[in-house]
């Protein structure tokens, strides 16, 4: 796909998505969900990619849904507002493609949302299923759909409490206010701040933190088993998965390189690839679990 609303481009280890609309302050369209959602499929096939990291070009991170229609530009029955929604108006919320949420959540290797100004509305959003979010200080955050008549969308009804907690959750979104970098950090929706000029250096350096002596196969699958289970009521249905689960994997190759790093002081290197060496249990959500 040539991509015309984001900017993609591979350092090292990292591949780095720029939402690519400066001038609009990177207002979210349905052309460029889908080249996201293109983006993250891409970084999960490819296994020189071990992380993702996301931000914005210009000033602002996202401002939210292209409003530049007015009053209907978020009226499907209307050309600007069919746009805004892309891929979220067939098939009972998605078209035939797979949606950014869906790309980013089902994505093998962790990404990080580098906010460096402006992310309000879906802007705001589309950090949630991401694992890591720090910003910059001058960031201003929002999840403002009250205060436009919407309804949180792009699963953020569950994301957000997810990340933290009910209470802060419904304070932010039923207000629809609008904060700042310090808010976000208590609150606990970001996990640094930092200078605007330090923002994307500390994102790379965070993916390659999370991920330099971590065997790929194994990140794949705990970011899914985390994720995925954190909200169940026990942890019984996840006693099924895992436990087979380790089992098989303790056969691995991966498990005696790890073993073997440990015992002779030195860095891993795993041979596993997330192309060819998942589990027999992955996906068990396709198979008719939770």
């Amino acid at each position: 796909m040539d991509y015309q609303q984001i900017l993609c481009e591979q350092d090292g280890p990292v591949m780095v998505i720029t939402l690519n609309r400066p001038d609009k302050l990177n207002a979210f369209t349905g052309v460029m969900g889908m080249e996201i959602a293109d983006a993250f499929q891409r970084a999960d096939a490819d296994d020189s990619v071990r992380a993702v990291v996301m931000t914005g070009a210009g000033r602002a991170f996202c401002a939210g849904a292209d409003v530049s229609a007015g009053a209907k530009s978020f009226d499907t029955t209307d050309p600007h507002g069919a746009g805004n929604f892309g891929q979220r108006l067939a098939n009972g919320g998605r078209a035939s493609g797979v949606s950014f949420v869906h790309a980013i959540f089902n994505c093998r290797k962790p990404s990080i949302a580098a906010i460096n100004g402006g992310c309000v509305g879906v802007g705001a959003t589309m950090t949630l299923p991401m694992d890591v979010r720090i910003c910059s200080s001058n960031a201003k955050i929002g999840f403002i759909f009250a205060r436009r008549g919407l309804v949180p969308e792009a699963g953020s009804a569950w994301f957000l409490p997810q990340i933290v907690g009910l209470p802060q959750a419904l304070r932010w979104s039923i207000t629809g206010a609008t904060f700042g970098a310090e808010e976000a950090l208590r609150g606990g929706l970001v996990a640094e701040v930092t200078a605007p000029e330090d923002l994307l250096a500390r994102a790379k350096a965070i993916a390659i933190e999370m991920t330099a002596e971590s065997s790929p196969v194994s990140v794949a699958l705990t970011r899914q088993l985390l994720w995925r289970y954190a909200a169940q009521p026990d942890p019984f249905h996840l006693l099924s998965i895992d436990g087979p689960m380790s089992m098989e994997r303790g056969a691995h190759a991966d498990v005696r390189e790890g073993v073997q790093a440990f015992l002779d002081k030195r860095k891993p290197a795993f041979p596993g690839k997330v192309s060819r060496d998942m589990p027999s249990q992955y996906p068990w959500w396709e198979q008719g679990e939770p």
